[in-house]
This record gives C-alpha cells, sequence and structure tokens, in this order.
C-alpha cells in the first residue's frame, strides 16, 4: 500500500517540499563554510545529513497522522513506529564523532564541524516534523552565528581559503 499518493497538492508543499527547500537552504550554507574553511565535512556532508534527517522527520510525521486516521477508524495502533526521530539523534553523533580527531600534539579539532552536521541535522528534523517557524528560526541564527563568527575573523565563508593558511595567520 503506498501511504502518501493521498496527499494533496497543499500537503505536499507544506509537509514534504517546504520543509525540504529550507533544509536544503540552511545546510547548503552551513556545508559551504565548513567546506570553504578547509573542514573534514563540507557541503554533500551536512546536506545529506540535513535531508535524510529532514526525511526521516516527514515520514514519522506522517506515519503519525496515518496512524490517527486509523485510530479513529477503531484499528489498532502500535505507536512504537514514533520512535524513529530518536534513533536519527543519537545516528548523528556518530557522524560528528567522524570527523572529530586528536592530532600528535594532542590537540582535539573538529568539534565545531561536529556540531554543525548534529544541528543541521536537527533542524532537518524540526522542520520535517512540521515545526517551520521554529525550524527557520533556529536555521537563521545558525547562519547568523556563521557570518558573523567568519567576518570578525576576517574571512568571507562563499570564498574558499587554503587550509594551510588559517585567517587568523594570514598578512593583511
Amino acid at each position: 500500500m503506498i501511504l502518501d499518493l493521498n496527499l494533496g497538492i497543499d500537503e505536499i508543499l507544506m509537509k514534504i517540499i517546504l520543509p525540504l527547500f529550507l533544509t536544503y537552504l540552511v545546510s547548503a550554507f552551513v556545508g559551504l563554510e565548513r567546506q570553504n574553511v578547509g573542514k573534514a565535512a563540507g557541503l554533500s556532508s551536512h546536506i545529506l545529513v540535513a535531508m535524510g534527517s529532514a526525511g526521516i522527520a516527514i515520514m514519522q510525521r506522517l506515519m503519525f497522522e496515518q496512524q490517527l486516521l486509523l485510530g479513529s477508524q477503531g484499528v489498532s495502533i502500535d505507536p512504537e513506529q514514533q520512535r524513529v526521530i530518536a534513533q536519527v539523534v543519537t545516528g548523528i553523533g556518530f557522524v560528528g564523532a567522524g570527523v572529530i580527531i586528536k592530532d600528535q600534539a594532542n590537540v582535539v579539532k573538529g568539534i565545531t564541524t561536529a556540531a554543525t552536521i548534529w544541528v543541521t541535522a536537527m533542524v532537518g528534523l524540526i522542520l520535517g516534523s512540521g515545526y517551520i517557524l521554529v525550524g527557520s528560526i533556529l536555521g537563521l541564527f545558525m547562519v547568523i552565528l556563521i557570518l558573523v563568527r567568519d567576518i570578525v575573523r576576517g574571512f568571507n565563508p562563499f570564498k574558499p581559503h587554503d587550509r594551510q593558511d588559517p585567517p587568523h595567520e594570514r598578512e593583511h
């Protein structure tokens, strides 16, 4: 049985396309900045993680609506299927851990990139769950944080930088 072909165009736009589009915008911005700064996870990684999270949230939201419909028709439902998002939250932590390294000087690197992976995934979950205002505001705050931080550091997040030449060490 195909469960999502009965959606109207307005439901497709509001429940699927809008959350995915906003998730794409936020994660693309964050990923582009991470890539241009020379970090391990860049544009593709951030978009894929966030869009996957949004897709899972959209699926879970549609599953919940289907369960409510079945319940209202007297069909017994299993609420255990609603635990999918919890698994995404912990699974993304594992993905983020993959970019954290400790070099030979015992300096830990990759924490910010791991955090950006995690938070873009959460924006995807929030938007995919239908909380467009909350997800958009969180995404906007992320974009503002990155823009302000990069401007204060003296570089343009839209322009690739040499990984060997951090912006704070360049001559002006």
